[in-house]
């Protein structure tokens, strides 16, 4: 008898069984295990819970009667159920906590992870090499070792990083980007089978969710994790790169790829995404600033990211560099963002409400540059966007949140903190027209959130961020700002009166 592979539920393509020199049989026998101990443990966002149980179902009703499928309390009663104390093999996991209880099972082999470019010993061997681990220099090794956008040995254009044309603003006056629409599925009896569950379980008191739940918006099975490449491929990375950092009110996707959760559940693998890409840009139907940020985000980022969660050690979890210990307010934990008058705050808690997604600007430079202003405990932040993303899990937002976000690693990640004023969210963006808060106002009824948070900010951290070559020009702009003691004080009374009242 061939050990059957246990499949986490983001685990769902075929890379994850197919056959090789570190997996199973082709035919092993699958199990897959739907525990309710994981909705209970954490408030999720409910599209993401649909989504992610919508996903283990198709992908059981797709393996037929080569998998069983229990409905357990928790994994280790599930697995008694399927297999009793059997053996059985498991990828690698994609979280600590997960890797923690699979190690802890007798029975249990643990095989390579899968659903990543660089396998982790290369990636070490890259890391223990570096003086500071950045990313572009980690991007630069994967480019050359995969032969991703390269020719003759030397990057295809002349040069590695094409952000300079990739961080325009909107265009002026446009509404919408234009770009053609992403593709979307179609829900069916899996999807209001797995709706009618989450009603049960939250009409009988046994989980809560937070935000909304409407049509599915993202690939559920690989079929349509494939189409949605294909639509992207074919139809909007042409238009991707020139505004990738920018934000309009009423176009919340505009060229993005819309791929990370289908990436996150294993449904795409990053290879057939760049290369992709890459022989489109070959074929002359997108441009390379688009095409080489595209490649940038899944070979360059996600991997880095990735690498980086198990690289830096369970420790990195608790890094509070700048000790910000502040609650996280009710009406952001519940995605309130009717009760909202800043104009870019409601329109990504909006996104986040409706949707449980928004692209990376808004993520980094309102939602993560108003969390770090006002120094909410970075664990505390890094657990909301792990429960309000459709494409969060814990190895995508600890870093990305700790490091990049919040800054709470002191600069191992990252060269400085990522936080502005409000005349970036002005120049990238459409939102600040019709707020109520002024970007250049940094003082008065209607100085903006941002501009205002981020000079009481650098004032906070004076002492640190003095010392970091980056910041060190804007901590020494504190001292050119006459109106510094009303702007703190202001602040503060902000502070006392607003309590868990938002901006």
């Amino acid at each position: 008898m061939t050990d059957p592979q246990w499949l986490f539920g983001d685990q769902l393509g075929p890379a994850f069984l197919a056959a090789g020199g570190d997996g199973p049989a082709r035919d092993a026998p699958v199990v897959m295990i739907e525990a309710r101990s994981v909705f209970r443990r954490r408030r999720f966002h409910r599209a993401k819970a649909h989504l992610v149980l919508s996903a283990m179902r198709h992908r059981a009703a797709e393996l037929g009667d080569r998998v069983t499928y229990v409905r357990a309390d928790t994994y280790r009663e599930g697995l008694r159920r399927a297999v009793g104390r059997g053996p059985v093999t498991v990828r690698h996991p994609t979280s600590r906590a997960a890797l923690r209880l699979v190690r802890s099972l007798d029975g249990v082999t643990v095989l390579p992870p899968r659903g990543f470019l660089v396998p982790p010993e290369d990636f070490a061997a890259w890391a223990d090499g570096q003086r500071t681990l950045r990313m572009e220099g980690f991007y630069r090794q994967v480019r050359r070792d995969h032969a991703l956008l390269m020719e003759g040995g030397e990057p295809v254009g002349g040069t590695w990083n094409l952000d300079r044309e990739n961080r325009r603003p909107p265009p002026p006056g446009a509404g919408t980007l234009g770009a053609p629409a992403p593709y979307r599925p179609r829900q069916d009896a899996v999807d209001e089978e797995v709706r009618r569950d989450l009603d049960r379980w939250e009409r009988d008191g046994d989980v809560s969710f937070v935000g909304r739940d409407g049509p599915r918006s993202f690939p559920a099975d690989r079929r349509e994790a494939l189409a949605a490449l294909r639509r992207f491929l074919s139809h909007r990375l042409a238009g991707f790169g020139a505004h990738e950092d920018a934000v309009l009110a009423d176009d919340g996707t505009m060229s993005h790829s819309l791929l990370s959760s289908s990436l996150n559940l294993g449904l795409l693998d990053p290879a057939e995404c760049v290369e992709g890409a890459e022989a489109a840009w070959r074929a002359g139907e997108a441009p390379l600033n688009s095409v080489e940020g595209f490649v940038r985000q899944i070979a360059g980022w996600r991997e880095y990211v990735w690498h980086l969660y198990w690289y830096f050690g369970e420790d990195y979890r608790s890094s509070n560099a700048l000790g910000h210990h502040g609650r996280l307010p009710g009406w952001w934990d519940d995605l309130d963002a009717d009760a909202v008058s800043a104009r870019c705050v409601a329109t990504a808690l909006r996104q986040v409400r409706d949707t449980g997604w928004t692209h990376h600007i808004p993520r980094l430079m309102v939602l993560g540059s108003y969390a770090l202003q006002r120094g909410w405990d970075p664990a505390a932040v890094t657990d909301w966007f792990h429960r309000c993303f459709v494409d969060g899990y814990d190895w995508v937002m600890l870093p990305n949140v700790v490091g990049m976000s919040q800054y709470a690693d002191g600069g191992r990640m990252t060269t400085k903190p990522y936080t502005s004023g409000g005349a970036y969210i002005d120049r990238m963006s459409d939102l600040c027209g019709p707020c109520p808060y002024r970007p250049d106002r940094r003082v008065g009824e209607d100085a903006c959130p941002f501009t205002a948070g981020y000079w009481t900010f650098l004032d906070r951290h004076r002492d640190t961020l003095g010392r970091n070559a980056r910041m060190a020009r804007a901590v020494r702009g504190l001292d050119r700002l006459k109106d510094l003691p009303a702007l703190l004080e202001q602040e503060r009374e902000r502070e006392r009166l607003r309590g868990d009242r938002p901006p």
